[in-house]
Formats: structure tokens, sequence, C-alpha cells
């Protein structure tokens, strides 16, 4: 969803990530905000001239309700984890674009392997950024972590940030590049 020109008058103060660096800021209870884009688990606000990153579990603060996560069938088995793997992380969106990070071309790879003698399984990911300098991209990493380790079976994540070979354009989806008039 995206929205663009409607203020909002924040009903709490709440932290939030400064987009594109990452950097922590709170935002007191009054400011007004506009939401930019409300797509997978978190918001991207207008905030005086600046982008922010408002996570999910803190949408009340905007008046808005948590972000639903993807469906886990309950009778899903390890062998459904690397397909479970990659719709999570198709939840999970750059907060100045508003397309996944996997239609975007950013991961890699994800790669499922034995983790314990019980049947855990880890999972590493390899991923990039659209730009090496962009500070979201531990940001990024911890949301792709988070939502891949909820998953059943998962005992560990480990999250790559590389930039061999660097992203480009031809690297998303044709539906990311049709998403952005490309």
């Amino acid at each position: 969803m995206r929205r663009g020109s409607e203020h909002i008058i924040l009903e709490r103060s709440v932290w939030v990530e400064r987009i594109p660096d990452g950097q922590p800021m709170e935002l007191p209870e009054g400011q007004s905000v506009m939401i930019t884009q409300a797509l997978g688990s978190a918001f991207t606000l207008w905030v005086d001239g600046q982008l922010v990153r408002l996570p999910g579990d803190e949408a009340d603060a905007i008046g808005q309700s948590i972000p639903e996560t993807i469906e886990i069938p309950d009778s899903a088995g390890p062998e459904e984890v690397e397909a479970l793997a990659w719709e999570a992380m198709r939840t999970c969106y750059d907060p100045e674009i508003p397309v996944n990070i996997v239609e975007l071309g950013l991961v890699y790879s994800c790669d499922i392997e034995p983790y314990d003698d019980e049947g855990g399984l880890l999972v590493k990911i390899r991923m990039t950024l659209t730009a090496p300098g962009c500070g979201m991209g531990p940001i990024l990493g911890k949301e792709v972590s988070e939502k891949v380790g909820a998953l059943p079976h998962v005992e560990r994540v480990e999250v790559e940030l590389v930039f061999d070979p660097p992203w480009d354009r031809s690297m998303m989806s044709e539906s990311a590049a049709l998403a952005l008039g490309l």
C-alpha cells in the first residue's frame, strides 16, 4: 500500500531509523508525519523533509494495525522451509522502493543445511543492497533474519551482506521493473 498525503499526528513518542543511513532517532508524541509507504512489516514516514522507517510493531504510534505476517501451515515440514523462507523474504521491502527485496534481485541465495541432531535447520542467506554505502543494510538483514528465523524447524539464520556481484537494475524481476516504470 502506498500513501502520500495523509498527515498523521504521533500518538506517542517512538524510535525510528533514519533513511538512508539507518541511524536511530526518536520522534516525539504530537509530531506530524506522513506515511509514504506501508509495505511488508514496516512503514516509511516523511518527517520534516526526512524519510524514516517505523517498525511494524510500533504501528499503533501512527494509529495503524501491526502488519500481518505470512501464514505458515501447521503441517510445514523441513522440506518446505526453503519455499517459506523465500515467501518470508518477499515481505521485506527496501524502505525507499515499493518492491520487495526478492523481486528487486537483492537476495542472491538461500541455502538450507542441517543444524542439529533434532532436525533443526540453518538457513544461510546471501544478499546485497541497491547501493554499497546504504546504512539500511543491517536493518534489512535483521528483518530478514527475524522473519526467516520464525519459520518452523529453523534454529539459526545467517544473513551475509555481499557486494560481489554488485547489484544493478538488470537483477530485478520483470514485474519489479514494471512496478517501477523501468
